[in-house]
């Protein structure tokens, strides 16, 4: 369809891809933003650029999100656009490690975004230069009962001795440690994740989903050992490989189990299945090694200029738009997550604004997630070991040789 200002979009099927040749002050985007809140915030965002560059035409080619993955490697090497969206961190390795995406250090360096972006430089940064500028994230952390915490006169944990003994008081109780539901895997991975980040660091785990790291090394072997203390403790819920993400929610909505290692999205539906916010709570996963800095989890949406632009003048300037405060403000109302800009605002939702002040301030990193940093063969098998390694840990050597044996084949 084509707006009535001046953008138009097209809508992509998984096999079409446009051609997407650039003229003279008109800029080329492609994105796979097609649900409704991220459509409705890049049209705001594409209307309000062109407000402010009048000289300049956008032409915005909307993908479904299935025909982008398969996609976006054919037109970044064959009709490149001047602009495309994707994810940081090593997400975006394979891209640049290929020279498909262009190095826009001077975009952050010109407009202060090495201060104001701070929290996701690290994950916008490849070989010591950065790829592209963050304009969406949002948190993990531990989502909590109040209620049961304050039954129980058990205070929000902050390191590793106090939630190993928040979790012997509910245990004692009667009431689960974490609810979780593997049955898509994906959830363990957010819980290895934390494990790992709080015990080695941010600097680490990146090298470990890179390859760069065995899976049999000793580091790695004191993370699972970490999850293994919460295992032999009874933490997790029951029969969690039968559970989806969601309905794990209901043993924490019963009051039967007290925490959930998770995203910011689980809120909407703890809300809708009855929870108050007087009853759910949210804090930061706990220090295990306190010479470790406080790394999190904050999946990122990114917008790159491809190697092959036409139009790179005016790719950099909607690169610097998007990174405003005012920018990230307003797509991120729309979005219902968090702007990275730490100068923008954030509404009133009490756990958006903990998140944001949570992010805003680490000085440890920001990761992806698993199943955004690691390939995707690595990280399948991996979730599927941690989920194995959840029901069985006495097979933890076998696990990492497998794990090993994966890592191999897949990196090299």
């Amino acid at each position: 369809m084509v707006t009535k200002f001046k953008t138009t979009i097209a809508a992509l099927a998984a096999s079409t891809i446009l051609a997407t040749s650039a003229f003279a002050g008109e800029l080329v985007i492609n994105t796979d933003t097609s649900d409704p809140a991220p459509k409705a915030a890049f049209e705001q965002l594409i209307a309000d650029f062109e407000a402010a560059n009048p000289d300049i035409t956008v032409k915005w080619n909307l993908f479904d999100h299935e025909g982008y993955k398969t996609s976006i490697r054919n037109f970044l090497t064959a009709d490149a656009p001047d602009l495309a969206n994707w994810y940081a961190g090593n997400r975006m390795l394979p891209y640049v490690n290929a020279g498909l995406f262009e190095d826009v250090s001077d975009v952050w360096e010109d407009n202060g975004l090495n201060d104001s972006l701070a929290s996701a430089a690290g994950s916008m940064t490849i070989d010591g230069k950065k790829w592209g500028v963050p304009y969406t994230y949002y948190q993990w952390g531990v989502y909590y009962r109040k209620d049961i915490f304050e039954a129980n006169n058990i205070e929000v944990p902050t390191n590793w001795d106090e939630f190993k003994a928040a979790g012997a008081t509910l245990t004692a109780a009667g009431v689960t440690p974490i609810t979780i539901g593997t049955k898509y895997l994906w959830t363990a991975g957010g819980v290895f994740d934390y494990l790992n980040l709080r015990t080695n660091g941010y600097d680490f785990h990146m090298a470990l989903t890179k390859g760069e790291v065995e899976w049999t090394d000793p580091r790695v072997v004191e993370t699972m050992n970490n999850w293994k203390q919460l295992i032999d403790a009874g933490f997790f819920l029951e029969n969690h490989t039968s559970y989806s993400w969601q309905e794990a929610l209901a043993p924490m909505v019963a009051g039967d189990a007290a925490m959930y290692v998770m995203g910011n999205f689980a809120v909407a539906p703890l809300r809708e299945a009855g929870l108050t916010d007087d009853q759910l709570g949210f804090f930061q996963f706990p220090v295990i090694n306190p010479d470790v800095p406080l790394a999190e989890e904050a999946p990122t949406d990114t917008l790159h200029i491809p190697a092959n632009a036409t139009n790179k003048e005016d790719a950099k300037k909607f690169l610097a738009f998007l990174a405003s405060a005012e920018a990230q403000t307003k797509i991120n109302e729309v979005l219902g997550q968090l702007p990275i800009n730490k100068d923008s605002t954030v509404g009133d939702d009490k756990f958006l604004q903990a998140g944001y002040t949570m992010l805003s301030t680490t000085d440890g990193g920001i990761a992806q997630f698993f199943d955004r940093d690691a390939p995707a063969e690595m990280a399948k098998i991996g979730m599927e070991g941690f989920q194995e390694f959840m029901v069985k840990p006495d097979r933890l050597d076998a696990i990492l040789a497998r794990l090993e044996k994966t890592r191999l084949r897949v990196y090299k």
